[in-house]
């Protein structure tokens, strides 16, 4: 057998394996002791007719598909193999028969590969950074929002409705003097400030008592989704059921203590350490972004399909997920759209080529730039991981899968390239978003 490598359009490897008479001849004997068995011949017994009288009765090449299979599936490791420090191959080749007959065979595989990337520029390039701090206000905040989070619900009886409770009320809604479609509903349970309802309705709801019907004069947003509706004025009709306020506990030692803490202070600290671990991430997160979208503007890479594919899939995972949680089936979700996954996953097709290339440039640079994770680095993550769940670093490294070890390794890396492009580049800082 012998194989030569040539590159093609579009990040791809034609691979031409050629295999000599003899080696084809084999395979195709192993083809045969592999399957006679399937195929009777009236004066033999079933799997005992000769190879010969069996290609006669059925056809020269009969054997020939699961003899390609074999040399292929016995060879095409071995050349990724072999060939692994010149390309790497990012999904399933495209198969094809050059050339077959008794003296030889030559099969093609068309392989997509991790495509090489052109950067013109990653230094001296002005880029913003981002840093995010935490105030007093932004602790008391969180605190206030916790509260409310673990707050009781008490049916109300003796106020008015207030924002943040939850009512329950019957609605007809109007327009040009008749109910339209969507617009009605008996005993919907509404939270006020949510913003559920288009504007002004959850507002003039503010205010009403338990019993109380009131007329909600509105007008719906001009790209409001149903077009006849978009841009004119409504009136509702609404009657209050019923009123569900909450018990928000106090800022006092019990709550602190429900919380996990001692006491207000220590709970407080507890709020702020993590807001500014939270903060620190931000800032890290946003300056890499930003660091990424101002190389990517100089790098351009001829990246496959499959790459690409395989990120949508991710990120369609990551949605499937994040509706999963919110208690809604996908399938839901799409049916309510009217759309097919495949057209909802092209959604996510531009953000999945910047993704890709980003990883592209990463890699890349890593490799250009010979940044290496030393085993004292390695071992210092490990141990601190290792400490983070109670464990002895050298205990808790004989639990690990490999892979662990490669993300650390990994993570590492990127870290230090990251330090490397921001101290070779004129960063610039940004006004932080809110």
């Amino acid at each position: 057998m012998k194989y030569e490598v040539a590159a093609a359009e579009k990040s791809t490897k034609k691979i031409t394996i050629t295999f000599t008479q003899e080696e084809w001849a084999d395979a195709n004997n192993r083809a045969y002791q592999k399957n006679r068995g399937k195929y009777v011949v009236n004066g033999f017994r079933k799997g005992k007719a000769p190879k010969h009288v069996l290609e006669m009765y059925y056809g020269k090449g009969l054997f020939y598909e699961d003899a390609l299979n074999l040399l292929y599936g016995e060879h095409y490791g071995k050349i990724l193999d072999e060939e692994k420090d010149n390309f790497t191959v990012v999904g399933d080749p495209s198969l094809s028969v050059e050339d077959l007959s008794d003296e030889k065979v030559t099969l093609v595989a068309m392989v997509p590969v991790v495509p090489d990337v052109t950067i013109s520029s990653y230094k001296g390039i002005k880029i913003n950074k981002y840093e995010y701090t935490v105030t007093d206000a932004d602790v008391e905040k969180e605190i206030e929002n916790v509260r409310k989070r673990v707050a009781e619900s008490v049916e109300v009886t003796d106020r008015a409705a207030q924002l943040d409770d939850v009512v329950n009320i019957d609605f007809v809604g109007e327009v040009d003097g008749k109910e339209f479609e969507g617009g009605s509903a008996k005993g919907f349970d509404l939270t006020l400030g949510s913003n559920q309802f288009i504007p002004g309705f959850e507002d003039a709801v503010v205010g009403m008592n338990l019993g109380e019907t009131k007329d909600i004069n509105v007008t719906f947003p001009e790209d409001y989704q149903a077009n006849d509706l978009a841009g004119k004025p409504a009136v509702f009709h609404v009657t209050l059921n019923k009123i569900t306020g909450k018990n928000v506990p106090a800022l006092d030692e019990a709550f602190a203590k429900r919380m996990g803490s001692d006491s207000v202070e220590a709970y407080t600290a507890k709020v702020r350490e993590r807001l500014e671990r939270n903060a620190k991430t931000r800032s890290v997160n946003e300056t890499e972004n930003s660091i990424l979208a101002e190389i990517s503007k100089n790098a351009t890479a001829e990246i496959p399909d499959v790459m690409i594919e395989r990120q949508e899939d991710a990120m369609m995972q990551r949605m499937e997920y994040n509706l999963m949680y919110q208690g809604i089936k996908m399938d839901d979700y799409l049916a309510y759209l009217n759309i097919t996954r495949d057209e909802y996953k092209k959604n996510f097709e531009d953000e999945a080529k910047k993704t890709v290339l980003n990883q592209l440039i990463i890699e890349k640079l890593i490799k250009d730039e010979n940044i290496t994770a030393s085993e004292e680095e390695i071992a210092a993550k490990v141990a601190e991981q290792a400490a983070s769940v109670g464990k002895e670093a050298e205990e808790y490294r004989k639990t690990m899968d490999p892979r662990q070890l490669e993300y650390i390794e990994s993570d590492i890396k990127v870290t230090k390239l990251f330090d490397f492009l921001q101290a070779n580049n004129e960063m610039v800082a940004a006004e932080a978003q809110a």
